[in-house]
């Protein structure tokens, strides 16, 4: 399995050792989110950190386990598909088109995400959570 994942799903990684962080830890699956969508997480770093309890070091270390877990999307990976996701998402949500982007241009099998703005649009199929975790979890049934 190869995702994009939106920021919703690494920011619910980060407040609580979900099963949403083990599928990211744990499955071996391949993930995949655009660089320049981590200055989401830093604009909620401070509520992250209320949230999960943490302090700046100890979001730092969580924060860096996590994101080694995941390929990080230069611009240039999928700047040739901005247009195209521009289109499909302008009427949306215009914050979500570098992850439309971004599935567009690489080889995944889908965007993993919770927001319904994506439900909006038929170009890249989307996975929520709970069908992420029912095949995590006949991957490895001992979740």
């Amino acid at each position: 399995m190869r995702l994009v994942i939106d920021t919703n799903i690494l920011i619910s990684a980060l407040i609580r050792d979900s099963i949403t962080r083990q599928i990211i830890l744990k499955s071996g699956w391949r993930f995949l989110y655009p660089k320049i969508s981590l200055n989401e997480i830093e604009k909620y770093k401070t509520y992250i950190m209320g949230k999960a309890g943490l302090s700046n070091q100890e979001f730092d270390e969580l924060f860096n386990i996590i994101i080694s877990y995941v390929s990080l999307l230069e611009e240039s990976n999928y700047q040739n598909k901005l247009d195209e996701a521009e289109i499909i998402m302008k009427h949306i949500d215009e914050k979500d088109v570098v992850f439309i982007a971004s599935a567009l241009a690489s080889a995944n099998d889908g965007i993993w995400t919770d927001d319904g703005d994506f439900d909006k649009q038929n170009h890249v199929k989307i996975w929520k959570t709970g069908q992420v975790v029912n095949l995590f979890r006949k991957a490895i049934p001992y979740y």
